[in-house]
């Protein structure tokens, strides 16, 4: 696993052992950062579900401003810290070890491009987490929320105010990616 673009290009990171931890593959992050390119440059990013912290990383790589990075398990935070300390952005990252609710609770808003990423069995949490994250006023209007999921699941029951702008699917992984937009009734 590799940074693929920006000042930390070809950067080689570490990520968590075992099977708790399903890292994008470099393909995969590659396409999304092509499609998110624009939403990127200056973005406070929010990664709920951080893992080893790569798309954070990219982004901070890609010229986004901040990060948080939230990760419940301290084996995966150990790899994020370390992969932070890496790229030599510890001034620009806050992590936290907390699951993602706990997380959401203690956040400040200011958010502009959110990265949800929990282990696939999770199916349920992307629309709760979209509901949560409203709900605290954290993301700024025009936010980008990035859900990446299993290829056959279909992203449902998204609060008003979060407009589908893009579905794509790479083999085993779909990207969903919705747009903030305070006052619209989603997109069915």
């Amino acid at each position: 696993m590799r940074i693929i673009a920006g000042e930390a290009r070809g950067r080689r990171l570490f990520a968590p052992e075992g099977m708790d931890t399903r890292p994008t593959s470099d393909r995969v992050r590659e396409a999304l950062f092509s499609i998110i390119a624009r939403d990127v440059p200056d973005a406070c990013v929010l990664d709920l579900f951080a893992g080893s912290g790569a798309l954070s990383l990219e982004a901070l790589s890609r010229g986004a401003a901040r990060a948080t990075m939230v990760d419940k398990s301290p084996r995966a935070m150990a790899v994020i810290r370390r992969n932070v300390e890496l790229m030599r952005v510890k001034d620009r990252v806050r992590t936290l070890t907390s699951d993602w609710k706990t997380a959401v609770a203690r956040l400040e808003s200011g958010y502009t491009l959110v990265m949800l990423d929990p282990p696939y069995a999770m199916t349920g949490v992307y629309a709760e987490a979209c509901r949560a994250l409203l709900g605290r006023s954290l993301l700024r209007p025009g936010a980008l929320v990035v859900m990446e999921h299993a290829a056959a699941l279909k992203i449902e029951d998204l609060p008003d105010g979060l407009v589908v702008e893009d579905e794509r699917r790479y083999r085993d992984t779909g990207l969903t990616l919705c747009r903030y937009r305070p006052g619209e009734e989603r997109c069915v």
